[in-house]
């Protein structure tokens, strides 16, 4: 659709170069839209063209003229908002040529369609005006045909045309904001100058508000300082001079708290700059729209106030309405609130300077009274009072770490009298924690313990107390960490670096005394240990018996690991089965309930775990098999040590011990070590009394057997020598008369074999112990017996002996032994008689199962003879003892063989001076 006429192409290419000369060398926006119009006009057969520029700050297009088919109108200088979605907004957004077949049944071209029609405007081309990736405008041009297409000349000629335009007004509006920028920093010099030689900080923060006042020109600026002990922002100066659009201020002189706006503290903690454009339409920030009430504003700029990691507040520049901040309003206020923070300190640094002296004076009381006063708790009760009164504190207190059980013990605690005092022990803390005291160079500090993170473990008690901010600050910097000082408030608050610095100075100074506190508890901890383990030692090697040996080991057990339960096993080698032999609980919830204390050995898989384990086996309650918890049913058995009863490799263990104790409890190095001393020593005091009560057994069983088998070869050497005798006196006299009586020989060789009848039960069944047998006999036959067997010895002495009250009764026993040891008491009774004297035998029937048979005689016998009789021999077998020997060997065998028949054997001392042998026999009941 180029213009028609002589040489066409000449005349475009002249106007091409004449338009683009203009566009290269006008600088005035009106002259150089005009122009534009014209080539359009004068170039292209278009019954409709239309230039707008676009305002970027509002999102519209502004007309510039144009022309249609009557002429210039009205409507063309008009401005037209952009919405989402329509034609000409999406020409502004992607820069890009958009045709339109027919612009009168086009919808979102807006205005333009009712133009359209009104005009009869079909085929219509939107081309932008831009430059780079900014837009400046559009161009309309509008057909009265339908779909029309430019040329891919006319395509050309409107691409340079158009982007020269837009290259230009690129140029001049760059030439335009460098000249009016605002240029911030010979503002912030000025304010330099000024504020260097005024006095005051309320004046120089003064002075700085009205400059940002005037350079940015919101409608309110502010400056708010932090209050750390109350947790707000309290606003300290307001400009004097509003802006032109501002409002009634809103009186928020209370402040804002740092519980309202959190967000805002953190960033601002983080010397971060809070900008909000528009707070209608602001959905997520650092600054509610609850906030932004507050402060009265529609779109703000806050600054922080920082100075040495430190925030002293901030400067706030706020409009009533939203408004894009420029960069350079936005780099302004940052150093305005920059120099606020240089200055701050200027003022302060008198006051500082008290502080710094006030606060060596405290801490060098405080290590005055700590290292010249005796008594530490006096000198923390100081430390305490004087902290606490400097920093307004309610509670102080000093814990050490023990690490063993991972608990945290109250050495010394400070607080009000009206408080309630911290728990003596506050449980260990998590590994992230532990970290932080132990590496961090600083004292570690809680603003609000409700929503801090840090000492997670000790948040529920702190609270109960009503404890919500604090610091802690390890008596050990850089080092394992030995103990603790904390100081707390009631209230949230926020540390001061000066703070911060004054806990850790005295906690570093009573660290002196938590290391030597630590170091005394070491040592008594070890010196007690040791002790116990002496006293254990020295215990399990005086037990002299077995069941003192396994109730000592389970209660020492119990108490060196400081376990709530010990269980002692035993068996012996070779043995079927085995048996609970102790059980030592210090609380009801580890009793067992023992049902049947027999042991499965050889089943058992603790037992053989513990059999084919060096040393000792841990192992949690989760581990044991059902069979074992059938025996090891402690309710709350959860952790459990154990180890077998082995003194070399070459023997068989003759038991295991355990010790057990909550879930997850840890039993440390001197509770292995003493736990493992003393099992070894158990089981050497263990195989040690075994032999020696084996050995014991043997030779008690061997030397009653000799006693026996000698009384009876004595007895059955009289009666056989008493019927030799006889033959050989019958002999003599049937030599004298022709013959011996076959009567008499009869009745000899029936004595003699009667005398020997007893052998083969010697002989067979009592070859090297003795077996009990059980007969029945007559007293009054006993007694003859006996009689007979001493009557040798009672004619030689000339005795004179008597039965009293001889009853009808029958004896029943192993008669036999029976009558050796009543034959023994008649020996040692008539053996110690003078001669002449007498021996009685007095009877007497206690009940129908037991008889009393009496030997008094007038004889003498050692007293300690006597007393050992009845209270046994020496405990220890070395040490002399009459019964060693006979005839206190001999009475105590056959004590102890009354004792197996059901009877009881004595000897005492009447008052008239004669000697009591008291034999209590038990009667047949058949």
């Amino acid at each position: 659709m180029s213009q028609a006429g002589t040489n066409p192409w000449d005349r475009q290419f002249v106007n091409l170069g004449r338009i683009m000369q203009f566009l290269r060398d006008e600088d005035d926006i009106d002259n150089l839209v005009t122009a534009t119009l014209d080539y359009l006009r004068d170039n292209f057969e278009y019954k409709l063209v239309w230039v707008a520029l676009y305002d970027q700050d509002n999102h519209r297009l502004t007309g510039k003229g144009g022309t249609t088919p009557a002429g210039e109108i009205k409507f063309l200088k008009e401005r037209f908002a952009l919405n989402a979605g329509d034609l000409l907004d999406q020409v502004i957004l992607q820069r890009k040529p958009l045709p339109i077949a027919d612009l009168r049944m086009e919808k979102r071209s807006g205005e333009w369609q009712k133009l359209a029609q009104k005009f009869d405007i079909q085929g219509t081309l939107l081309w932008p005006i831009y430059h780079r990736d900014r837009s400046f405008g559009l161009v309309l041009l509008g057909s009265n045909l339908w779909n029309v297409t430019p040329r891919n000349e006319e395509r050309a000629r409107l691409s340079v045309v158009l982007g020269s335009l837009g290259a230009t007004l690129s140029r001049l509006d760059a030439e335009w904001r460098y000249q009016n920028s605002k240029r911030p920093d010979e503002p912030l010099l000025q304010i330099l100058t000024k504020i260097r030689n005024i006095p005051t900080l309320t004046e120089r923060l003064e002075e700085i508000v009205q400059e940002t006042h005037g350079f940015v020109m919101p409608d309110h600026t502010n400056v708010y300082w932090f209050e750390r002990e109350h947790q707000y922002f309290w606003r300290r100066i307001a400009n004097r001079q509003p802006g032109p659009k501002s409002k009634q201020a809103v009186d928020n002189t209370a402040g804002i708290t740092m519980q309202n706006a959190p967000g805002l503290y953190q960033a601002l903690s983080k010397d971060q700059l809070v900008v909000v454009v528009d707070a209608k339409s602001m959905t997520r920030g650092e600054v509610s729209n609850r906030v932004m009430e507050q402060f009265g504003a529609v779109s703000i700029i806050i600054a922080p106030i920082f100075f040495q990691s430190e925030l002293l507040g901030f400067l706030s520049v706020e409009g009533s309405e939203a408004r894009l901040w420029s960069d350079d309003e936005l780099n302004f206020v940052r150093g305005a609130a920059q120099l606020a923070a240089i200055t701050a300190p200027l003022e302060e640094m008198e006051a500082t300077l008290d502080r710094i002296a006030s606060d060596q004076i405290l801490t060098a009381g405080i290590a005055r009274a700590i290292y010249s006063d005796l008594d530490w708790q006096n000198a923390l009760e100081q430390a305490a009072e004087q902290l606490c009164q400097r920093l307004g504190l309610e509670r102080f207190w000093v814990a050490s770490y023990d690490k063993d059980n991972d608990i945290f013990k109250i050495d010394y605690q400070y607080h009000p009298k009206n408080r309630r005092p911290i728990p003596n022990m506050l449980p260990g803390l998590a590994p992230v924690d532990m970290q932080m005291l132990e590496n961090s160079p600083d004292a570690a500090t809680v603003e609000n313990l409700d929503s801090d993170f840090k000492f997670l473990a000790w948040r529920n008690s702190l609270l109960e107390l009503d404890v919500r901010s604090m610091i802690v600050s390890s008596t050990s910097l850089s080092k394992s960490l030995e103990g603790i000082l904390a100081v707390a408030h009631e209230a949230p608050r926020t540390w001061a670096k000066p703070e911060r610095e004054m806990v850790q100075a005295v906690a570093q100074q009573i660290g002196l005394i938590v290391h030597q506190n630590e170091l005394q508890r070491v040592s008594d901890e070890r010196q007690k240990s040791y002790q116990s383990v002496q006293f254990g030692l020295v215990a399990l090697q005086q037990a002299n018996t077995l069941e003192k040996l396994h109730h000592t080991a389970t209660q020492l057990m119990a108490q060196v690991t400081q376990s709530p339960l010990a269980v002692l096993v035993i068996w012996l080698p070779g043995r079927q089965g085995g048996q609970i032999a102790s059980v030592f609980a210090s609380r009801e919830d580890y009793q067992l309930t023992i049902s049947e204390t027999l042991i499965a050995i050889e089943e058992d898989q603790l037992v053989q775990w513990a059999n084919q384990t060096e040393g000792i086996l841990p192992l949690s309650a989760h581990d044991l098999p059902e069979s074992t918890k059938a025996w090891l049913n402690a309710p709350a058995l959860g952790q459990i040590m154990v180890t077998a009863l082995r003194t070399t490799p070459e023997h068989q263990p003759t038991g295991m011990i355990l010790v057990a104790d909550r879930a997850g409890r840890r039993w440390i190095d001197r509770h292995l070590q003493a736990f493992n001393m003393l099992t070894n020593q158990l089981s050497w005091s263990r195989r040690h009394l075994l032999l020696v009560d084996h050995l014991k057994h043997n030779r008690q069983e061997l030397e009653r057997l000799n006693w026996y088998k000698h009384r009876r070869l004595e007895d059955i050497y009289r009666t056989v020598s008493s019927g030799v005798q006889r033959l050989l006196d019958a002999d003599a006299r049937a030599n004298g008369s022709g013959g011996i009586n076959n009567v008499t020989l009869q009745s000899s060789l029936k004595q003699l074999q009667g005398s020997l009848s007893p052998l083969p039960q010697i002989i067979r069944k009592e070859q090297w112990r003795l077996r009990p047998n059980y007969e029945a006999a007559p007293l009054a036959g006993m007694i003859k017996r006996a009689l007979e067997r001493v009557d040798s010895l009672v004619k030689q002495r000339q005795l004179w002996s008597q039965v009293h009250n001889q009853a009808n009764v029958v004896i029943g026993g192993d008669i036999a032994k029976i009558e050796m040891i009543l034959n023994e008491l008649l020996l040692f009774a008539c053996g110690r008689s003078e001669v002449g004297g007498r021996v009685d035998l007095w009877c007497r029937q206690i009940d129908d199962r037991l008889l009393e048979l009496s030997i008094t005689d007038y004889g003498v016998v050692d007293a300690t003879l006597l007393q050992e009789l009845h209270q046994g021999r020496e405990i220890d077998p070395l040490s002399p003892s009459l019964l060693d020997q006979p005839p206190g060997l001999h009475l105590a065998i056959c004590q102890s063989l009354m004792l197996e028949a059901g009877g009881e054997l004595s000897l005492y001392q009447l008052e008239d001076n004669r000697i009591l042998s008291r034999l209590i026999l038990p009667i047949s009941s058949s």
